[in-house]
């Protein structure tokens, strides 16, 4: 497909902004476990301490990656399937706004000046322009929704009783849970935060703050998973060889995520002792709703691949499982994906302790909790999405992927170096290992009155899967970037691979359009964040004065 050279360059610049700022973030990421496993004794190496280093990789590789690719595969989705461009000047709006934002909140960590991880807990007190540009950032994003709502309405008048196309349908269900749970951040992050910052106000509300933050930030989550889910549904099959097994269950799914990504945030909060156990059981019972749509989507995934290994002359119970193009480098993309759906495997269920009010006692602050998101955010978030910001570079600049044989090993190797590291982080965290810490100064320093000796096998189990993920990173950065600046050997557009259906059911109005998902929505939301800020403003306490991460005294 022909696409137009203003809307080529925005989404080859969203997409090679942020695989570059990711060389910034693996690198950190590498360092967190050089420092939690006793390498280091240091608060700093390379003149760049701890917590810039962690704030660095969190903030690039969960929100600036992730947003900057929604945005660059929601123009292709949508333009592919709808056959229509969005609006050049919109589309060039948006992205000036995230690039300029991204640089100011850059700066500030980069700076030294912002490190405050990437919640941004008050009363961590970060520069004004970390604030302001992580707010820049949002605000753009938000933007495309606006003009693909546009199109999608057009195609619709103009394809009367026709279904939605499922990728356009979820790319317009992730944005709009991404425009609902954004006005929280934005409200705390321009009411809360930033007058603060700048020293309008004394003092910030850090229980009404970490709620908006969590109003966002599990939903989040969700933003990350979605156009990873997008092409599980309408590229996977294919890329297999076979069929979707059936288009309704992924529209069930898409609508499941809409009704239940943004009400779960108090699951975040279970600690907090001024949210009511009234509450914090309601979001229990939700969390485990929204893992209703993962449970739908394992099923027609696993029913998609083995027709499809049952079509390449699988034999056998389990024998589809040996017929698929693990290996092919033609279908490079099958890898990533299957890696990433093997990860999501050990995240899914290590995720359901995290949603339990009692078994979250156990694991709260520990570093099971990193060890369970990377399986989630480094499993099929990451490895999907650095497959197809690979995939677009090279149709739309017309160019063939530089060392095929090396590309189809990196997922795998990555897949193997997460399951090393998480589960290095998830055994230190049931022994109590805490998270966040730069264990390498006291915990894991034999020279320290506080050296903890029982959590040597595990740090040092999570630095051995960390060093492979990086190697595995490093890899893939050879591959991108020599795809990118390679001669041009084919004709440049837009190509996705696009996945029949098995079971094409009946076009069904309810799952076909918007306004009754989002009513109910509303409803959820109201239902379970009602309660919650009632029970935070009625019991905030008084106003908290800043911590310096260069000074722990209040106010100083």
């Amino acid at each position: 497909m022909n696409v137009s050279r203003s809307l080529r360059n925005v989404i080859i610049i969203e997409l090679f902004v942020p695989i570059t700022l990711l060389i910034l973030g693996i690198y950190h990421g590498l360092m967190q476990v050089v420092y939690r496993a006793g390498v280091i004794h240091q608060s700093s190496a390379v003149k760049l301490d701890y917590y810039r280093g962690l704030t660095a990789h969190g903030v690039i590789n969960a929100i600036v990656l992730t947003t900057f690719f929604a945005v660059a595969f929601g123009h292709a989705t949508m333009l592919f399937y709808m056959k229509k461009e969005p609006n050049k000047q919109l589309s060039w709006l948006s992205l000036g706004l995230m690039v300029f934002g991204t640089l100011m909140a850059a700066w500030a960590i980069l700076a030294g000046k912002a490190s405050v991880l990437y919640t941004f807990y008050p009363p961590l007190k970060g520069h004004p322009c970390f604030y302001l540009g992580t707010a820049l950032l949002i605000v753009g994003s938000r933007i495309p929704l606006f003009d693909w709502l546009r199109i999608y309405r057009e195609w619709k008048r103009e394809n009367p009783g026709v279904k939605v196309p499922l990728a356009v349908l979820g790319t317009l269900v992730n944005f709009i849970i991404w425009f609902v749970c954004t006005l929280a951040v934005a409200y705390e992050v321009l009411v809360l935060l930033l007058p603060w910052a700048m020293g309008w106000n004394p003092t910030v509300n850090v229980t009404l703050a970490r709620t908006l933050f969590w109003f966002f930030g599990h939903a989040l989550v969700y933003f990350w998973l979605l156009p990873a889910y997008i092409m599980f549904y309408t590229m996977l099959p294919k890329l297999a060889g076979g069929k979707l097994y059936s288009d309704l269950a992924g529209r069930i799914a898409l609508f499941g995520f809409l009704l239940l990504s943004v009400p779960v945030g108090v699951h975040h909060q279970f600690s907090d002792p001024n949210i009511s156990s009234t509450t914090k059981w309601l979001s229990t019972i939700l969390t485990f709703g929204v893992a209703i749509p993962s449970f739908i989507t394992a099923f027609t995934l696993s029913a998609s691949l083995e027709y499809a290994g049952r079509q390449r002359g699988a034999k056998g119970l389990l024998g589809w499982f040996g017929k698929l193009p693990y290996l092919d480098s033609n279908r490079y993309l099958f890898g990533y994906m299957i890696a990433g759906l093997i990860l999501f495997i050990f995240g899914g269920f290590t995720g359901i302790v995290n949603s339990s009010y009692a078994l979250n006692n156990v694991v709260h602050n520990t570093a099971f909790l990193p060890g369970h998101f990377h399986m989630t955010v480094a499993g099929p978030v990451f490895l999907a999405m650095i497959a197809m910001s690979l995939h677009l570079i090279a149709t739309l600049r017309g160019r063939k992927i530089f060392m095929p044989k090396i590309n189809v090993i990196i997922p795998y190797l990555w897949m193997v170096g997460v399951l090393i590291f998480s589960f290095g982080l998830m055994w230190g965290g049931l022994m109590g290992e805490p998270r966040r810490t730069n264990l390498g100064m006291t915990y894991l320093n034999p020279q320290h009155e506080l050296y903890t000796p029982q959590w040597v096998p595990s740090t040092m189990l999570a630095l051995a899967g960390g060093t492979i993920m990086f190697i595995a990173g490093m890899l893939y950065f050879v591959v991108f970037f020599g795809t990118f600046f390679g001669k041009k050997a084919e004709t440049a557009g837009l190509d996705l691979p696009v996945s029949e259906a098995y079971h094409d059911e009946k076009m069904v109005p309810l799952f076909n359009g918007f306004r009754p998902w989002i009513i109910v929505m509303i409803v959820i939301i109201l239902i379970a964040y009602v309660p919650a800020l009632v029970d935070v403003l009625s019991n905030s306490g008084p106003g908290a004065p800043p911590h310096l991460p260069h000074n722990p005294l209040p106010g100083l």
